[in-house]
């Protein structure tokens, strides 16, 4: 990393400013080439004139200098705030390359960031997340791992490892004499108690990965219940066609909504039922496939129609669902009832509308399902490479029981290792100083 990099930090296109940064052991030098006149103290920002390898004016911008290891990256960054524009702001970044300066690869300040110790993995990973953040509550939840939250947490979870692993290799030096029942009992009570927090948070984290990625939603029932007329309402424009023609729907129909403070993906899918040919049973296929990966399922059963096969059909899907929020909607409430209630007993969410007037009660139900899912406090993982993590650790905690057990100890610490060796790819490797720091920091003073 002895090299010193620059790239345009804003958006491209027109803007009130652009921001050029440049990090490295060079980049002040490089800064006071293409601002000559500028006294560049840390932390101040000063307004100067910006001059191209030719000396020609380019812009006058604020420049902004943080010294190491005071900055971002660990290193010396200069900032050149100028204008907004394509033009001008690809002219000083092509001023200073001509000064020395590399063009940063994606990512690259944040990678030295880390380098540097400045930020630990999660951080990192915040930093990216934050940028496609599809919620208000879900860049709260990234502001609070950007503080580090979830590195304390599993700095936490592997101390403990590391000190049940410190435990474990002591009493492996001294095999020849009798384990301590007692000492068994501590280490099992506190693996239950760091695989109880591991296991909370990634189901906390699966149940509310959509104010990270948007929410999805999938609207299910048998042909010509209304389904395509409750997606033009909830969209406030006809986007699927509404017929009497039962299967008029043959594959899924998505579509991007704001439902309070979140984004929702929304997908009309096929009518379920026996399918009468091969593009009908495709979409039907679809359709199921949907359910499992929706967050909410909104299953709607028209009360004006019997209730038949096809519904019961409808009705044992979403009773087998698991980690659904299920939204049960009778539809043409305006008409005769001819659907007993007491079939959807079982369910907690249940709507009545006429979609052909209004399906506000609906949004609102919904809205208050997305709202509970952001009420919580709890931390949670970001991406699929976390909570993979941290299953594999539940994995092996999971596998070091029975030796720990049967007090075969050089089993049990194989696995702890492994367990500490999947929580590292969320925050940091681990240093094999961390285990002996353990292992004699009980030691009395002066032994």
């Amino acid at each position: 990393m002895s090299n010193t990099i620059a790239a345009i930090a804003t958006a491209s296109g027109v803007g009130s400013i652009a921001i050029i940064r440049l990090s490295g052991a060079n980049a002040l030098d490089i800064a006071k080439k293409v601002a000559p006149k500028a006294t560049l103290a840390p932390r101040v920002a000063n307004l100067a004139s910006i001059y191209n390898k030719d000396n020609d004016l380019i812009d006058q911008a604020i420049v902004i200098y943080f010294k190491s290891p005071y900055s971002f990256t660990g290193e010396d960054i200069v900032e050149l705030q100028c204008h907004g524009g394509i033009v001008i702001a690809q002219e000083i970044l092509d001023s200073v390359v001509f000064y020395g300066a590399q063009l940063a690869k994606p990512g690259e300040f944040t990678q030295r960031a880390f380098l540097n110790g400045k930020i630990d993995l999660s951080e990192a990973e915040a930093i990216a997340k934050m940028i496609e953040s599809k919620s208000v509550d879900g860049a709260k939840v990234l502001a609070r791992q950007l503080k580090g939250e979830l590195g304390l947490f599993i700095n936490s979870a592997r101390d403990k490892l590391i000190s049940l692993l410190a435990h474990s290799e002591v009493m492996i030096d001294y095999a020849e004499e009798d384990i301590p029942t007692n000492l068994i009992d501590n280490l099992k009570v506190t693996l239950h108690k760091i695989e109880g927090d591991l296991d909370n948070i990634v189901k906390s984290s699966i149940r509310r990965k959509g104010l990270i990625e948007g929410f999805w939603l999938a609207i299910v029932g048998k042909p010509n219940v209304g389904k395509s007329s409750i997606l033009n309402k909830m969209l406030n424009y006809d986007r699927a066609i509404v017929s009497d023609i039962a299967g008029t729907t043959r594959d899924s129909i998505e579509e991007q909504i704001k439902i309070g403070s979140h984004l929702v993906r929304v997908a009309d899918t096929a009518g379920i039922r026996e399918a009468k040919d091969t593009i009908e049973k495709l979409g039907v296929e679809r359709s199921i496939k949907w359910l499992d990966e929706s967050d909410i399922v909104v299953a709607v059963f028209d009360v004006s129609r019997e209730f038949d096969s096809e519904d019961k059909k409808v009705l044992n899907l979403i009773k087998e669902l698991n980690g659904s929020e299920i939204v049960v909607v009778l539809n043409k409430i305006d008409q005769e009832h001819k659907i007993s209630i007491d079939i959807f007993k079982d369910f907690k969410n249940i709507v009545k509308v006429s979609a052909k007037e209004s399906v506000e009660s609906l949004i609102s139900k919904i809205e208050s399902i997305l709202n509970s899912f952001s009420k919580s406090d709890e931390l949670m993982l970001i991406s699929s490479r976390q909570i993979e993590s941290v299953n594999r650790a539940l994995s092996e905690i999971q596998n070091s029981i029975e030796p720990l057990n049967n007090s075969e100890l050089e089993f049990f610490s194989y696995h702890i290792n492994a367990t500490i060796e999947a929580l590292n790819e969320i925050t940091r490797p681990y240093r094999h100083e961390e285990l002996l720091d353990k292992m004699f920091g009980e030691f009395c003073l002066g032994k």
